[in-house]
């Protein structure tokens, strides 16, 4: 009984911290504007691109990430995986697509952009070798 309390106990707590990628942009808009939050979107290639791994597993999945990105941003992130295996829905590609010729015109990967709430970029950057809260200042050097 005790190890299937402890057990539960972990997985909400897991559940309470993992941090929620918007999947459509205009509904990320329109909660940022009610948040009063800026939106952090993200170009990524998950299952192609290096850096885009290493940004996911040292950055995104980081505890620090997910506590700041749930208090300060509305994140999104406009995936293009290459495997058959990982393809997302055509309607999803097809979103990703039109954000990457509005933000990502030469096609980096991975680029991240904070966005006001109209859409309009307050900064850019990609990959950086820092630990969590550093990316995470970063980030907030972008706000005015």
């Amino acid at each position: 009984m005790k190890k299937n309390s402890m057990i539960l106990f972990l997985l909400i707590g897991t559940l309470g911290y993992s941090q929620v990628w918007k999947t459509n942009f205009e509904q990320a808009k329109m909660q940022a504007i009610k948040e009063n939050k800026n939106i952090l979107l993200v170009f990524s290639g998950s299952d192609w691109c290096a850096p885009c791994i290493k940004l996911e597993n040292t950055i995104w999945k980081s505890e620090d990430f997910k506590k700041e990105s749930e208090q300060k941003w509305i994140i999104y992130k406009a995936d293009f995986p290459k495997k058959k295996a990982n393809l997302l829905s055509a309607e999803l590609t097809a979103s990703n697509k039109k954000l990457a010729e509005q933000y990502n015109k030469s096609g980096n990967f991975p680029l991240v952009l904070l966005l006001d709430q109209s859409g309009s970029v307050l900064g850019i950057t990609g990959y950086k070798n820092v630990t969590p809260q550093e990316y995470i200042q970063n980030i907030h050097s972008f706000e005015k």
